[in-house]
């Protein structure tokens, strides 16, 4: 599939914007419209190597847990996530998060999301609404991003570590 790709510009420093993301505990709170049930993978949430497992609650989705790692933390301009879903886990996700200076102080986020389908059936499910799904589900993320880091408000649940 193209790349999903979203922005926002949100009003708070990079740094602060940086180091909100760099905790893939803090997901949840602005993804929980379609993305549950998440998981830790590790105590550590914060950096590299942090991970969560989760459900994507898609229309028709019988196969619905993913997972996510950060491979790349690049602080302050760039986070990079691979992750795997779908059945047997065989569809490849790639996550990147690129932050840039905005003026008056501000941020610019930007979200892209490459899933690589290795069978037919899920390439054709993907060609069938996923992309626009998926563009609509991460632009709605962008927004509540924005409203938690400005104003604290629209706060979803913290995730828990797997198994405790």
């Amino acid at each position: 599939m193209n790349p999903v790709t979203v922005s926002i510009v949100i009003s708070a420093p990079r740094e602060l914007v940086f180091d909100y993301l760099q905790d893939i505990a803090n997901h949840p709170e602005f993804t929980d419209h379609y993305l549950v049930d998440w998981h830790l993978t590790r105590e550590d949430s914060i950096g590299r190597g942090a991970g969560a497992r989760f459900r994507v609650k898609a229309p028709g989705n019988r196969f619905s847990w993913g997972d996510s790692t950060f491979t790349e933390v690049s602080r302050p301009h760039r986070i990079v996530e691979v992750g795997r879903t779908g059945k047997a886990n065989r569809v490849r996700t790639l996550g990147v998060y690129e932050l840039a200076p905005a003026p008056g102080g501000a941020t610019r986020v930007q979200f892209t999301l490459d899933t690589e389908a290795s069978v037919l059936s899920d390439r054709i499910l993907e060609a069938f609404g996923g992309r626009a799904w998926l563009k609509r589900k991460n632009q709605k993320a962008m927004r509540r991003l924005r409203s938690i880091i400005e104003r604290g408000e629209g706060r979803g649940e913290r995730v828990t570590l797997a198994g405790g």
